[in-house]
């Protein structure tokens, strides 16, 4: 037995679910493992398993928690910890995930879809915490580097050019510059239809349970909402984004002409950032299921960048980074194979 292995079983143990029936839990695509404890009376929990030595830290998550439960928000309760080693033990949110449910019911979609944006509402009225650090321009950069470093290389067998490198972060720097510093709110990150639960027994906010949120920033309101309707893994219809983005902008207190250009500008760096992650953990990390989700991701920049204001973006877009045909697309699981 590893000693990873014998850690989870001591944590297990001394939290009293040593005999529990136990069910691996779909992840995410870090580093980190979650299991379903399963005790005689049938009452569940869930186990987080995140490993240090892989650069896994729960701090954030635990901080991020007790933030979202001091404010009426449903993050799961924290039953017991082992900070140092990276296990946690938590309340189980149960398997209604979004997806799911708008998958066997999509008529219930808009009324999700609402009440998730209540809470974003919620959430961008709270005190943001001091020591959370801010979506910067550094951090706009580096996640846009992505696309340059991974998906364009692996679609093309070459690397980018330096001086179309400087001339891409430049159109982004530009862009990004117009809104970083404005209307600053704690923003989860990987808001969407599948990090949310919804929890019919509830009433009010605490109807929508909150997954994943360790990796938050304080950043701009629009951000939670493009990660919620600009869905990298499921297809959100264009009537439902549209009437979900008008929904938000009536109840808060943003300038429409600002944030819809705020709203294109952070989904394009988003989108541009997440097809660089799944051709990395396609090429680096052999996970090839993400490279499939691509296109999507590809459809909701060419939406983002159709705005005026982002041509020159969308310039280089269309003159650098090859559209995820086919073709392209199995040649980045080639390249997984050649690393």
């Amino acid at each position: 037995m590893n000693n990873r292995l014998q850690m989870r079983n001591d944590f297990i143990q001394s939290s009293g679910w040593a005999n529990a029936q136990v069910t691996t839990v779909a992840g995410d695509a870090s580093n980190r493992s979650y299991e379903r404890l399963i005790n005689s009376t049938g009452h569940s929990v869930i186990l987080m398993n995140a490993p240090p030595e892989k650069d896994e830290n729960v701090r954030p998550f635990v901080q991020i928690l007790n933030v979202l439960r001091d404010n009426g928000l449903a993050a799961p309760e924290l039953l017991r910890a082992d900070i140092e080693n990276g296990f946690l033990l938590l309340e189980d949110l149960g398997n209604d995930l979004f997806s799911q449910v708008c998958k066997t019911n999509p008529d219930v979609e808009p009324t999700l879809y609402r009440a998730s944006i209540d809470v974003l509402l919620k959430l961008h009225k709270i005190k943001t915490p001091q020591n959370i650090a801010p979506y910067n321009l550094a951090t706009y950069l580096r996640e846009a580097d992505l696309i340059t470093d991974w998906y364009i290389p692996s679609a093309t067998g070459r690397a980018v050019k330096k001086a179309s490198i400087e001339a891409y972060r430049n159109e982004i720097s530009t862009a990004c510059n117009r809104i970083h510093n404005t209307d600053s709110v704690l923003v989860l990150r990987d808001y969407h239809a599948e990090n949310l639960l919804w929890l019919t027994e509830r009433e009010g906010l605490k109807k929508v349970g909150l997954l994943d949120f360790q990796d938050a920033l304080i950043g701009h309101p629009a951000y939670d909402l493009v990660s919620l309707l600009e869905d990298a893994r499921r297809d959100t219809p264009k009537q439902l984004q549209t009437d979900m983005k008008a929904y938000f902008i009536q109840n808060s207190d943003v300038d429409p002409e600002h944030f819809n250009y705020a709203y294109a500008t952070i989904g394009a760096q988003r989108n541009l950032k997440i097809i660089g992650i799944f051709a990395r953990l396609c090429v680096r990390d052999t996970k090839p299921q993400y490279v499939d989700l691509i296109p999507r991701v590809w459809a909701h920049l060419q939406h983002d960048l159709s705005h005026p204001n982002l041509k020159s973006l969308k310039n280089w877009v269309d003159t650098n980074v090859p559209e995820p045909t086919p073709q392209i697309l199995t040649k980045i699981k080639e390249a997984r194979n050649a690393a």
